[in-house]
């Protein structure tokens, strides 16, 4: 089964677009009324509707090594750096991941990009 992604709420509008364009499933967290959430949050709602969160807050990232190391399943974590990785490359990049992976292969996972 292909991956879906949920988008923080801080990601550009147009990585949604351009993985939209491309057939990706994606929804972002203000389509599901939590772009007020805290990132435990966040990432239960993600983990709730059986999706990867993919996020460019280092936060997140922080809050996925706490879960790992706690032993707290979660659905995973894709990262790219906002000033680092072009949103093309996060596009590209994405769509590759949603479209081979499988989303077992995401579990209690943090994933970087570029790939």
């Amino acid at each position: 089964m292909p991956i879906s992604l949920y988008m923080n709420q801080h990601v550009p509008r147009a990585i949604t677009v351009g993985l939209r364009l491309h057939e990706v499933d994606v929804i972002t967290a203000q389509e599901d009324g939590a772009s007020r959430f805290e990132d435990p949050a966040l990432l239960d709602r993600a983990g709730e509707l059986g999706r990867v969160l993919f996020t460019q807050d280092d936060d997140l990232l922080v809050e996925a090594a706490r879960r790992r190391k706690e032993g707290i399943s979660f659905h995973g974590v894709i990262y790219a750096h906002q000033l680092r990785v072009p949103i093309g490359t996060c596009i590209e990049d994405l769509e590759i991941v949603a479209k081979a992976g499988e989303s077992e292969d995401m579990m209690n996972r943090a994933e970087f990009l570029p790939l």
